[in-house]
């Protein structure tokens, strides 16, 4: 079944979204037909699939169309007005918080919705074994310092393992990208000479590395590229059956990313959560907590004209940040902390 969405991922079409969208409207039966359009972040684009499904069935005259076109492009089409809502793996930044305010008038509002995390996935001939990886080694790497995969950083890392002398292949994403962000944010980190000269944001200028669109882009030059090394979202990584890494964390720890470790990693946050939601939580303090982990989130324009728009939007946000909690563990995503899920529902009332 993950399979099948996985696979509605990748051949996710705007116009067939908003023909399928149409179709479930006309043949809802009698009632306001209402049709919430939205744009943004790949990596949750499966529970928001679910989660728009079920909502439908329990609202007939209701139907969400969501393009699952990336972090950067939800942000561009919710600060031009082109959808109703906007979804990213990164919040947003504060020239692109005072861009929306000079275009739409009025603040957007960050509703984290689940958590997730990046993981390292790598293709080395004749190497099964799931690889540790230092924050040292991966910013090596991805600055183009680290070259070889039998580099110190990595052996002293992984002992018993026969890492090779072959040169290391980087892979990154090409586009604007949510899953970017949280990665480079990590990067910059553990290192200062990252922040400085690369930065955190959903695009950067990479060192190193082939760029591939998309998360199938970079799994797919990956898969081809012997001796490569990239960085997807973990639930792709899980449903694509792709070898990944642990990672390092603040405690000395290497672990492997999962629904235990991701969830670790926002005990923390959810009890110094910021008013306006904009909170990162990688290489977070606890020993048992993946450091690449994050929030992903909605964003909700503060002003919504349309009275009937609005109190569709606000009635779906809380019954998922209640109801629809229960549907995450079962597709991979960790749910969110009950303090979070409080301090959001409290949120709501600002849209007016």
């Amino acid at each position: 079944m993950m399979r099948n969405i996985i696979g509605a991922i990748l051949g996710i079409a705007l116009l067939a979204a908003v023909g399928s969208a149409q179709k479930a409207l006309k043949g809802s039966g009698s009632g306001e037909q209402i049709l919430i359009n939205g744009g943004g972040a790949t990596f949750p684009y499966p529970m928001y699939s679910k989660w728009f499904d079920t909502y439908h069935k329990k609202f007939p005259t209701l139907a969400f169309n969501y393009a699952s076109i990336g972090s950067s492009g939800g942000i561009k089409q919710v600060t031009e007005g082109t959808v109703d809502f906007g979804a990213s793996d990164g919040p947003m930044s504060d020239d692109q918080l005072k861009q929306f305010r000079e275009k739409r008038g009025c603040n957007v509002l960050h509703f984290p919705t689940v958590l997730g995390a990046d993981v390292p996935t790598y293709n080395i001939p004749g190497i099964k074994e799931q690889l540790n990886f230092t924050g040292e080694a991966l910013v090596g790497i991805f600055f183009g310092k680290i070259t070889k995969w039998n580099d110190p950083e990595l052996t002293k890392a992984n002992p018993g393992v026969n890492l090779p002398a072959n040169n290391i292949v980087v892979v990154h994403r090409s586009e604007g990208s949510g899953t970017t962000y949280v990665w480079v944010d990590y990067l910059s980190k553990i290192s200062p000479e990252w922040k400085q000269k690369v930065g955190v944001a959903g695009s950067v200028n990479w060192p190193v590395g082939l760029g591939g669109k998309g998360n199938e882009g970079v799994s797919g030059q990956i898969q081809q590229t012997p001796n490569s090394i990239g960085y997807v979202e973990l639930i792709y990584a899980i449903q694509s059956k792709m070898t990944y890494g642990k990672v390092k964390n603040s405690s000395g720890v290497f672990v492997s990313a999962n629904l235990a470790s991701v969830t670790a990693a926002a005990a923390r946050a959810s009890k110094e959560m910021p008013d306006d939601f904009r909170v990162s939580i990688t290489n977070a303090d606890g020993k048992d907590v993946y450091p690449i982990s994050s929030f992903t989130w909605l964003l909700i324009p503060e002003k919504i004209a349309d009275a009937t728009k609005k109190k569709a939007i606000t009635d779906f946000l809380k019954w998922m940040l209640t109801d629809g909690q229960n549907q995450t563990e079962a597709l991979d995503y960790a749910r969110l902390p009950k303090p979070v899920v409080d301090k959001e529902m409290k949120a709501i009332a600002r849209i007016q």
